[in-house]
């Protein structure tokens, strides 16, 4: 969509929430249309390859944001909707208020879930939901080793299923590829971690 087109379909949303009697405030909206121009800029430019947001927090401010992500993740909620949330309806955020305060919406639309993987002690934290994209390795279901015939190579999917399985403790996972092919990855967590990753830039 060129951003036109996008601004168009922001405010006929913007119409349809009035027509709805669920009208939203004019700081609601610029926020909205911030995000939009946010996604859009980082999709056309990559910029969002660049640099990891995180690397700006402090060490005290980035220990406090990984937890409050872990616990929002725990009680299956997206901690950047939680954000958002609080923000629109100017809702204090406890422990991570200075990220409103300090870096501002841009700073939080920068955030992938790719930049976790950085802090390799976290990535754990962040788990698979249902519809959430990642990209799996052909070491799944290939022989690849560092020198040999077959090297590693990343392909593109979603997760369509997560299963817990309580016998072994362990999860399983259903992915489509865009080729309409589904996968079942075993372990997901526990043994075959090294084997997906989310979406690189």
């Amino acid at each position: 969509m060129t951003p036109d087109e996008i601004e168009a379909a922001m405010l006929a949303a913007f119409n349809r929430c009035d027509v709805a009697s669920c009208p939203l405030t004019d700081a609601q909206k610029q926020i909205l249309l911030q995000v939009v121009e946010q996604i859009q800029g980082n999709s056309t430019s990559g910029t969002s390859n660049i640099a990891n947001p995180l690397d700006e927090l402090t060490p005290e401010e980035l220990e406090a944001f990984l937890q409050f992500v872990k616990n929002e993740e725990q009680r299956n909620r997206t901690w950047k909707v939680q954000l958002l949330n609080d923000w629109l309806l100017e809702n204090d955020s406890g422990t991570v208020q200075f990220i409103r305060q300090r870096y501002g919406l841009q700073w939080l639309n920068r955030v992938e879930s790719c930049h976790f993987e950085k802090y390799y002690y976290f990535e754990d934290a962040l788990k698979l939901k249902v519809g959430d994209r990642i990209e799996v390795s052909n070491a799944l279901w290939e022989w690849v080793q560092e020198d040999g015939p077959c090297q590693r190579e990343w392909f593109p999917c979603m997760v369509i299923q997560i299963e817990e399985i309580s016998d072994d403790s362990s999860t399983n996972c259903v992915v489509r590829f865009f080729n309409g092919a589904e996968y079942e990855i075993q372990g997901i967590y526990e043994w075959n971690r090294y084997n997906w990753r989310w979406p690189q830039k």
